[in-house]
């Protein structure tokens, strides 16, 4: 399972709770697309998650800059996705990153509102925050393989966006296979 989290925003702890907790430290992958805060945050995450791709976002502080990079491919499953953790140019310019790497989607946060866009030539998984949702449902994103056909090799996950309740409100699917 991949599963991807943004905007923690906070000083100490990763403030993973509930399912949240749960599938972060269940992922074979975990993916967090910026907004840590403070380095402990991102320490905290490496504790928790047996892999951690990230990258930082507009609020962290330079000790977290020097240590992840602004932007990164991340591949799980056969799908290959553009991670960062905003773009000036909204979702033009996301979608501009993505092709520009490869990549059958692409991965942001920033808004804390969690989505899922596949309208725009390539699909955009936003998984809002966790831990400040500013007024919308604290969220996170889980992915899985596909088991449509086991003799395809483009791959696809199944993905769900899910509340540190267990509450799953979206599930979307992310065909893979766009990389040789």
């Amino acid at each position: 399972m991949l599963v991807v989290v943004s905007d923690t925003h906070a000083r100490e702890e990763s403030k993973l709770q509930g399912r949240t907790a749960e599938a972060v430290r269940e992922a074979e992958l975990v993916v967090h697309a910026g907004d840590f805060y403070r380095e402990p945050v991102l320490d905290a995450f490496q504790s928790a998650a047996a892999g951690l791709r990230a990258v930082y976002g507009n609020n962290d502080d330079a000790a977290i800059r020097d240590r992840i990079p602004e932007a990164r491919t991340v591949e799980y499953a056969g799908v290959r996705f553009a991670v960062t953790h905003r773009h000036r140019s909204g979702d033009t310019g996301l979608v501009m990153l993505g092709r520009g790497r490869d990549a059958d989607a692409v991965i942001c946060g920033h808004s804390h509102r969690p989505r899922f866009d596949d309208a725009g030539g390539l699909p955009i998984l936003n998984p809002g925050s966790h831990a400040q949702p500013r007024g919308n449902r604290p969220a996170h994103a889980e992915l899985t393989p596909s088991d449509d056909d086991p003799t395809e090799d483009e791959g696809g996950l199944e993905g769900k966006l899910v509340t540190p309740d267990g509450e799953t409100f979206e599930t979307f699917r992310i065909e893979g296979g766009s990389t040789e």
